[in-house]
This record gives C-alpha cells, structure tokens and sequence, in this order.
C-alpha cells in the first residue's frame, strides 16, 4: 500500500529586478514605442509635421526665404510640435491604460518588471518621437543658417522648445493616465487646458507676461524681425521650465505606480526646483533698460548702426543685417540710373529702421523720415520687399523726402511707380506685389517700407502702359522732362502728354489731393 504525502505546493515568485533591470526597461519602451507610432493619430500627425517641414524648406518659394533672419528661424522650429505633442498625450495616455482596459493587471504581480518601471518605460517611449523632431528643428535651423542671404543669431534654448514639448506632453499622458484611470482622462485634459488658456487671454487681453510663458509654445511672430538684442525673449528660463516639468510629471507618475527610492524622491525635488526656477526666470516683465534699448534702436538706430559708402549713396545697417548692404545698393542704382536732373547723382542714405517696439506680438508702420535724402529700408528682405524698397527710394528722389511722401497724391505717383518698377527684373509681377490688392488694374494703395502711397485707376494704366514699353524711349523722355514731371503742379494729362501716354477718357478728373 503506498502512502500518499500531501505537501504545499510552492510557486516561487522571481526576484524584484533591481539594477540590471534597465534593458527590460528599454526594450518595453521600444516596444511601446513601436507601439505608439503605428496608432493612427501619431502616424498622420508624425507624418504631416516632418512632411510640411520638407515642404517648406524644399517646395515652398517666397523670396523672403532667401534672406532669413536667424532668431526668427529658430522660432520657426516650434511651430507644428504642439500638435504633434497632443497626439503623443492621448496615445500615450491610452497605452498607459492597456492592461487595465484588457484586465491584466492583476498578472503584472508576478513579473520581474515594478509597476513604475513600465511607468518609465512608457514616457521612455515618446523619446524616439522628440528625437526625431530634434532632428526636423535642426534640419529646418540649418537650411536657414546656411543660405547665402542668412543674418541674425539663433538661439539653442529656442531650438529645444520643439523636442521638450513633446517629452513633456508624453509625460503627462502618462501621468493623467496614473491619476485619472479612464480613457476620457487625455482628451478631457487636452480640451480643458486648450479652454483654460484661451480664457485666460480672452480676459487678460493676451498682455500678461507671466501668463503667456505658462504655455509650452510662444512664438511671438507678428512684428517686424528686430536686433537679437533686444528680443527680450526669456528663451533659456523656458526651456528649463519645459524640462524641469517633464521631469516633475515623470517623477510624480513614477510614485503613483509605486516607485519609492531615495534617488527618486531626490530626482522629484530636483525637478520640482528646476520647474519653479525657469518659471521665476521667465515671468518678470521686461525691464527698465530693454525698453530703453528699443526706444533707441526705433527712434535713434544711428547711435548703434555701422555705414558704408557704395557708389553714390551711403548703407547704415544694424550689425547684424550688414551682408545685405550690397542687395540694396544693386536697387538704388538701378533705380537712380532711371531718374533726371540732380536726383541721377543724388546722394541718398539708406538707413535701416525699425517700428516703435512695444512687444513681439504685435507690428505697427515705420513712421517716414523727414531728413532730405535719406530712405528707410526694414528688416526683411527679398520678394516682396525689394519692390517696396524700390518705391520708396523713387518716392525720395521725386519728392526729397519721405515726409513729402506721405501726402503724394498728385500726377508725381505716375513718375515714382515707373521709376520703382522699371528697375525690377519682372515690372508688371512687380506692380501686383506692391498693390495691396494684389491686381493690376483699378485704383491702390501701394505699400513702401513707411506710409503707404495712393495710386488712382488712371495713374495705374499709364503705368501700364509705360511699362510694357521699350525702357531706354521711357527712359529718355523721363530723363528730358524730368523737372516737370516731378512738380507738384503737373496736370495728370500733362504727365501723360509727356511720356507719350494718350490720355483715357474723361482722364484729369479728380487728380486733386483729399
């Protein structure tokens, strides 16, 4: 007869994995990482940001882009990513609750691998996806930073905001999905925060400096490029805060899945400090003397700007615009080559100017110069700009200065538009960019680098007509007639007689200034 012992049966649980636990670590994260790119939401937003990147840099053609201006470019960067960073969050946020949605939980108990160590591994898993937008940033820096035209310094700090933002935002899907276990939580998040910000700047008008920098992008695009100077952008206070607060959400999503060690309690308050000292960095207003800077710079820029003589006319830039010299004395010259009397050897200043500058937000109308000669040119340059340029040193050469400009309405518009669009490489392309219709035809305003110019539908059609014509016949008949056609008292028929136009019907109505 045979005995039979019962004995307990005993199933031996594996050890905790301690320190050589960081390769399961990133193999989970690569495999979530797999994971994460093939959900639909990040493939088309991942696809989309790199593709619009590719086509901006190697499709797309304004010939502004062929003179870029470095701290804007680096700015540029970050435009796209938030989009990118919010996909990143619901997915990761919906992978975080995997094994609570298919009712695993209760096996991970047995596994070597902590709870917060899957925590880590999931925010781990966004890496590849900031690393890859730390490429596109760069990429899109350098196409810029390596043009011929390129002025301006960039700023690292800047550069970083795109890759941190998406870290960040892989960070708090995770840490939402510790705190809020529920597939509402990511986008119930996403729309109470878009909500929050937007009540915030509805009420604060979108003039509260401390505010503004709570967010994780701010690019502040509306003015006119200015001097690095005086950007007065806290870039490197932010992107602390943006990765003092990765860390923090990661820390905090770590100890809500359990993970207890003294290096993370220490890494927790490390981040916590870095998050409170980039958010104190960033949010004081600017100072007394960057207000002071950019007074000068918009009201006195001769006290910081270097010159040159070229040719007939003398170029002040500021320091950092000083390789486009040469591009608007090739204008000047053609235009003043163009022009009669005294104005054809006529020594004019080009100064480079910039608008009273409040903040970075907003852009405002360069008000004209009231000294003889002297010609404001902006901080852009190419496409449109060069035309504009053109008008507004034709404006000069016809009327002396650019406050007399202003007030030009008489038969004199006829004489600077064809001295301005003469000198282009494609005239009547050129007529459409500096009308603010954007047309040919019909009365405009037509934009120059300070008060915009009035130009009736007659004066259009001899413009037109000047235009389609042999140069060197306009030419001389300009250079012949020149005193009459830059006077004031000139009847529109009169400069149409001259220049050899046959006057439309019921032409010199209403040629009177307002």
């Amino acid at each position: 007869m045979s005995t039979v012992i019962d004995e307990p049966s005993v199933v031996s649980v594996p050890a905790r994995a301690g320190r050589h636990s960081a390769p399961a670590v990133v193999a989970l994260a690569r495999f979530e990482a797999r994971e994460l790119f093939l959900t639909i939401p990040v493939f088309v937003f991942f696809t989309l940001y790199v593709g619009s990147t590719a086509w901006k840099l190697l499709v797309t053609r304004d010939g502004m882009d062929d003179f870029p201006i470095l701290q804007n470019a680096d700015r540029a960067t970050q435009s796209g990513t938030m989009i990118l960073g919010i996909a990143c969050l619901i997915c990761v946020h919906v992978a975080a609750l995997r094994s609570r949605r298919h009712g695993t939980d209760r096996h991970f108990d047995i596994l070597v691998m902590e709870p917060w160590r899957r925590t880590v591994a999931h925010v781990l898993s966004v890496v590849p996806f900031a690393a890859v937008t730390a490429v596109v940033a760069a990429v899109e820096y350098g196409w810029a930073a390596l043009k011929p035209g390129a002025v301006g310094h960039g700023s690292m700090a800047e550069l970083a905001v795109a890759p941190l933002v998406v870290l960040l935002c892989g960070a708090l899907g995770v840490l939402i999905a510790r705190l809020y276990a529920s597939l509402a939580g990511g986008p119930l998040f996403v729309v109470v925060g878009f909500a929050t910000f937007m009540v915030a700047s509805s009420v604060t008008g979108g003039r509260v400096h401390w505010l503004n920098w709570l967010q994780p992008v701010f690019t502040e695009d509306g003015s006119s490029p200015v001097p690095s100077d005086v950007l007065g952008r806290p870039a490197a206070w932010h992107a602390l805060y943006l990765a003092g607060l990765t860390a923090l959400m990661l820390c905090l999503a770590v100890l809500l899945s359990g993970g207890r060690t003294r290096m993370l309690k220490a890494l927790t308050i490390v981040a916590l400090g870095a998050t409170a000292t980039g958010i104190a960095g960033q949010s004081p207003s600017h100072g007394a003397a960057l207000t002071t800077a950019r007074a000068q710079l918009s009201r006195m820029p001769q006290t910081v700007q270097s010159c040159v003589a070229h040719g007939r006319s003398t170029y002040c830039s500021f320091p950092e615009w000083t390789a486009w010299r040469d591009d608007w004395a090739r204008v000047v010259d053609r235009v003043q080559d163009l022009a009669g009397g005294s104005a054809g050897g006529a020594r004019l200043t080009i100064r480079q100017r910039i608008p009273v500058l409040y903040d970075l937000s907003t852009d405002s109308a360069i008000a004209p110069l009231r000294t003889p000669g002297e010609v404001t040119v902006g901080t852009r340059w190419g496409g449109s700009r060069v035309p504009e340029f053109a008008v507004g040193v034709a404006s000069v050469l016809v009327a002396g200065d650019e406050e007399a400009v202003s007030g030009m309405c008489d038969a004199r518009v006829v004489t600077v538009m064809w001295l301005a669009l003469a000198a282009q490489d494609d005239p009547m392309a050129a007529l459409r960019t500096v009308r603010l219709d954007g047309g040919a035809n019909g009365s405009a305003v037509v934009m120059t680098p300070t008060e915009p110019l009035s130009m009736s539908a007659e004066q259009a059609r001899i413009v037109r007509e000047l235009l389609r014509r042999p140069l060197h016949s306009v030419t001389a008949r300009v250079k012949a007639h020149w005193t009459e056609l830059t006077s004031p008292t000139t009847s529109q028929a009169r400069v149409a007689e001259l220049l050899g136009v046959p006057p439309a019907r019921g032409a010199g109505k209403g040629e009177t200034c307002e």
